[in-house]
């Protein structure tokens, strides 16, 4: 049950973030007086839809993605007439979609209002809206996040004590009892859940990060683990194992193994809020990291089909579908975790989710939003040179001629869409 409820919840937080997107086209578009005839969620047969005023609001089949329409979008021919569309492959995909961009004019009134006619500032605005918007829906995520709820942190606090030594086979380290294993140091000098770690070997410990590096530093032998269990103080006595484990490199476990010290246990996990300092920070590493993830989808894609076709393990930081992060998001869910952990992880991956797409769409490509941004960059500059040069106006630039980029481009988003779709279903992402 609550696996469909965290599925159910994520899939309107992807409406919600898609409406939040569109709505910073439209607000502007209309400030400036462009005239919008459709506000879209989805893409497909419309499943509800409403026309107020000169606007037709609605809700569409799929949804993974929307749209508003603005009349006007691509400039007239350069006699500044729509054509009809010519005979060449090319040039009549240019027309038919100038055809389309006027198809709406019906008065001269309506021709004042078209996209195309909008200052190069105005366009700017009307284009960056959307993705803008994302940002801001993340930052406002990751802000409660951070400061309401905060970081997960480590304490010195037992949350669980590891029964046996885990054995390594094949380079393989494998958890839990097995026939012949050996209790663990931790089991064996019985610790409980609830003792408060204070020293390691007559050493104080003031952190959980201190105490793990001085266990897997340590030799095997004999060691004494100073506690505080119900109030009081406490020395328990153990012997020191080393086993082949991870290698861990800035606080995270590798897939290299090495002789370590081991003990056998793992600590308690809190939530500690943040100061409202810390969040541009956070969100500026968080973009880092997502822009790298962003320019390596092209290449780790390869990987998705290999693992969807192939059945090799899916990497768990390549790229996930929409169907993929749902999942997750039902699984997260359904975990056995406190509330707050749970709040945390879904508010995460929706700030996650707007911030790709915030940075995804400043892809200079048609259609996506980013393309009309460099399209109207390149009519500011061109004008800009020509007033320097003491030319006439070139005119509004004809971003219908990258067209055939726009559906190539949207060829490829289709084609990868289905095969994370695929690997979605067939062989998901496994996460922890």
């Amino acid at each position: 049950m609550l696996q469909v409820v965290g599925i159910v919840a994520f899939v309107f937080a992807i409406l919600f973030s898609i409406a939040w997107h569109e709505l910073g086209h439209f607000i502007p578009a209309k400030k400036f007086g462009v005239k919008v005839t459709q506000y879209m969620i989805g893409f497909g047969p419309s499943l509800w839809s409403k026309k107020k005023g000169e606007t037709e609001y609605g809700v569409k089949a799929i949804p993974f993605g929307g749209y508003i329409r603005m009349i006007g979008m691509f400039p007239p021919g350069p006699d500044g007439k729509v054509r009809a569309s010519s005979t060449g492959r090319l040039t009549a995909m240019i027309e038919d979609a100038r055809n389309q961009a006027q198809e709406e004019v019906l008065t001269p009134e309506d021709e004042k209002r078209t996209f195309y006619r909008l200052s190069v500032p105005k366009k700017l605005v009307v284009m960056m809206g959307g993705p803008v918007m994302n940002l801001i829906l993340a930052f406002i995520l990751f802000t409660i996040v951070l400061v309401g709820f905060g970081t997960p942190a480590t304490t010195l606090s037992v949350s669980e004590v590891t029964a046996c030594t885990p054995a390594v086979s094949a380079g393989k380290v494998t958890l839990g009892c097995a026939p012949g294993s050996v209790a663990s140091p931790a089991a064996t000098a019985g610790l409980k859940s609830g003792d408060v770690i204070t020293s390691f070997n007559g050493t104080p410990m003031d952190s959980w990060q201190q105490f793990s590096e001085a266990i897997r530093e340590s030799p095997a032998g004999p060691a004494t683990i100073g506690v505080t269990r119900d109030g009081q103080p406490v020395n328990l006595n153990t012997t020191i194992q080393v086993v082949d484990r991870p290698v861990v490199v800035d606080g995270q476990p590798t897939k290299d193994l090495a002789p370590q010290g081991f003990l056998g246990m793992s600590p308690e996990v809190v939530l500690e809020p943040q100061p409202v300092t810390a969040v541009p920070g956070q969100m500026w590493d968080l973009s880092i990291r997502t822009a790298q993830a962003l320019i390596a989808i092209p290449s780790k894609i390869i990987g998705v089909g290999q693992a969807a076709f192939g059945g090799e393990e899916r990497d768990p930081n390549g790229p996930i579908g929409v169907v993929g992060v749902t999942r997750i998001s039902g699984d997260v869910a359904a975990a056995e975790a406190p509330a707050n952990f749970k709040i945390v992880q879904f508010l995460g991956m929706v700030a996650s989710l707007n911030l790709f797409l915030f940075l995804f769409n400043l892809i200079p490509l048609l259609p996506l939003d980013g393309g009309h941004v460099a399209g109207a960059l390149w009519e500011g500059g061109r004008r800009q040179i020509a007033r320097f040069r003491h030319r006439p106006d070139p005119g509004p630039v004809d971003v219908a001629r990258a067209l055939p980029v726009a559906y190539a481009v949207a060829f490829l988003l289709i084609g990868m869409s289905a095969l994370l779709l695929y690997a979605d279903l067939v062989n998901p992402v496994k996460i922890g």
